[in-house]
């Protein structure tokens, strides 16, 4: 008597076939568990080094330069025709239900909660994180980190520090630039396409802007801040591999920096959300 071991040998295939799969998943879980470990150490390690002396000032300016001012011309461009293409896009909208006369009160209170503070994180945020990573990449790729360490200092006291605090500081002014920039672009957008006087579109989006709404936004970009540099910086001191090595890090710095700031909004969001409904 014979058995038929096929159906056995099959199942036995393609579950050998379906492991590595899981072990890939597994290893990539581990990972991402790892770097946000990592992370988190270095959190705490800027922290530590917060109170230490010297105080790192000639580089915090010059991080503030590197990081603020190189970035007003990207965000003015983009600010401004976000806020053209949004005002259009909703004028376009509001207009086949007769309701343009709304159009400041949602573009004003829109940029002020959301557009201004969320996209300036990533697209500034972008610029900001890819320039720390590739810096810090090249100083360790070319073991500047290992001589800065083998005289003394501490990478985290004299690199990464300067650079959170920057961003920190760079991240509030750009978003209160970009709601500004963004509702005057809508102004004139609406104001030449859709024959909405311009003082009337200032005027309600201002009448229904309160500081509740402007802080609703401005109160995240510190953390976003903190992240986008936080990690870029993490991501720069473990760059390996040379050149490419550097480019791969700068790629994912941008992604992570991406996500970060998405997932942080919306539990902010949320918790603002339900903090001003206690308030009310």
């Amino acid at each position: 008597m014979s058995i038929d071991i096929r159906p056995w040998t099959a199942r036995a295939a393609a579950k050998a076939q379906e492991t590595p799969g899981a072990v890939e998943l597994g290893a990539a879980a581990l990972e991402v568990l790892r770097q946000l470990g990592a992370v988190g150490l270095l959190a705490c390690r800027c922290v530590a080094a917060l109170p230490r002396r010297p105080f790192e000032r000639k580089e915090l300016v010059r991080q503030l330069e590197s990081l603020g001012v190189q970035s007003l011309g990207l965000t003015v461009v983009t600010s401004v025709l976000i806020g053209m293409v949004m005002g259009t896009q909703f004028a376009y909208g509001l207009s086949k239900f007769g309701g343009i006369e709304y159009l400041g009160r949602l573009v004003g209170t829109g940029f002020a909660r959301e557009l201004a503070p969320g996209l300036m994180a990533i697209i500034v945020g972008s610029r900001i994180g890819a320039g720390i990573t590739a810096e810090l990449g090249a100083m360790a790729v070319t073991e500047q980190l290992d001589a800065i360490r083998a005289l003394g200092a501490d990478p985290v006291k004299k690199l990464v520090l300067p650079r959170v605090l920057a961003a920190m500081i760079v991240l509030p002014i750009v978003g209160t630039l970009a709601f500004a920039l963004g509702v005057l672009g809508a102004m004139f957008a609406v104001d030449t396409q859709f024959d909405l006087p311009a003082a009337f579109f200032y005027r309600t989006a201002l009448d229904e802007l309160v500081v509740r709404d402007y802080l609703m936004g401005a109160l995240k970009t510190p953390v976003f801040g903190f992240l986008i540099a936080l990690i870029s910086c993490h991501l720069g001191l473990e760059t390996r591999g040379g050149t490419a090595g550097v480019g791969r890090a700068t790629t994912r710095s941008v992604v992570a920096s991406a996500i970060a700031i998405l997932i942080s909004d919306l539990f902010m969001t949320t918790l603002s959300i339900n903090a001003m409904d206690l308030l009310s």
